[in-house]
């Protein structure tokens, strides 16, 4: 069965998502350089590359955060 209303989150909920996020922005950083180092990249080089991911993720958190304190 699906809902038809739109489901609010808790703050419970938002705080577990906002983790899983921050969790995701470390792994990907850590698992990006690991992979630049082995393919001999600057480590400059391999954050630029990935800046823009991290600008999304960044804005999306900020977004949870904003929503956590209103709630």
């Amino acid at each position: 069965m699906t809902e038809t209303s739109e489901h609010t989150p808790t703050e419970q909920e938002l705080s577990e998502v906002i983790a899983e996020f921050e969790e995701y922005r470390e792994r990907l950083i850590s698992q990006t350089l690991a992979t630049a180092q082995k393919a001999k990249v600057m480590k400059a080089t391999a954050l630029a590359q990935l800046e823009p991911e991290l600008a999304k993720i960044d804005a999306v958190l900020k977004e949870l955060r904003d929503r956590e304190t209103t709630s």
